[in-house]
């Protein structure tokens, strides 16, 4: 039986008053199984990003629920959801978020630090072999990469073994070849140690590395990719969906009734 490990029922989240009201979110209903890989798509303003904070318990929703790992978040005080983000959710962002002065070792264990907790060396080691860094767990930002600074990255997002990851645009600051590098540790993750994996990103090619891929326009879910997904067939599902957003919107009701049948 497929288990999931986030769900979302019903989202809106809604911005400002009057002339200045923005529906970032509009009745977003859905969720992410356990051991997956999903790429969230769509243009500028379509709510992906509001979409990650909510789900991730950085943002909360004007309406609607987020469950992660079996708890509802709006049925949680302030202080739980901290103490779950910190415990049961991976952060990977476009900015690799490290701290200058501490090395690649130090960083990784950061959130245990300031959650009160000194993780065994073991533990971190296997972190940064995890991403192919354990022989630079000395090095400071400053003398790593950009791909192994945003590897580095994924290495404190796993050392908790949170439930599920989320990233938002991770690859955006990096070259072709580092981008490949983390897209492949993304994956593997997810094929070798069961991980799930929620992914905000622009780019077909990184979403080719998902399982499923949602495509967000207005707030809504107007689409869904899943199976055998190539960069090609993103980008010209995304071409269609731009030449034509009602049929699109469509596809994506018919594909929900196929689903619910």
């Amino acid at each position: 039986m497929t288990t999931h490990t986030v769900t979302l029922t019903g989202l809106r989240a809604v911005y400002g008053t009057g002339t200045r009201r923005v529906t970032a979110l509009d009745g977003v209903t859905t969720s992410f199984a356990t051991g997956t890989f999903t790429a969230v798509m769509g243009p500028s303003g379509s709510g992906k990003s509001t979409l990650l904070h909510c789900a991730a318990g950085l943002d909360s929703p004007t309406e609607g629920s987020v469950t992660i790992d079996g708890a509802r978040l709006d049925e949680l005080g302030e202080d739980e959801v901290t103490r779950l983000r910190r415990d049961r959710i991976g952060f990977v962002f476009q900015a690799f978020n490290l701290v200058s002065t501490l090395t690649a070792a130090q960083n990784v264990e950061l959130p245990l630090r300031l959650a009160g907790r000194r993780p065994p060396a073991r533990d971190v080691t296997a972190a940064l072999d995890a991403v192919g860094l354990a022989d630079r767990a000395g090095h400071r930002p400053s003398e790593l990469s950009g791909g192994e600074q945003q590897r580095v990255a994924v290495a404190r997002a796993l050392i908790t073994r949170p439930a599920v990851v989320f990233a938002d645009e991770p690859t955006g600051a990096l070259d072709s070849a580092a981008s490949r590098q983390v897209l492949r540790l993304l994956r593997a993750l997810v094929d070798d140690h069961g991980q799930t994996v929620v992914m905000v990103t622009h780019d077909p090619t990184a979403a080719a590395y998902a399982d499923r891929v949602l495509l967000l326009a207005d707030g809504r879910v107007v689409d869904e990719l899943d199976g055998d997904i190539s960069a090609a067939v993103v980008a010209a599902r995304i071409a269609e969906r731009e030449a034509d957003p009602a049929g699109s919107s469509r596809h994506a009701v018919e594909t929900a009734g196929e689903r619910s049948c």
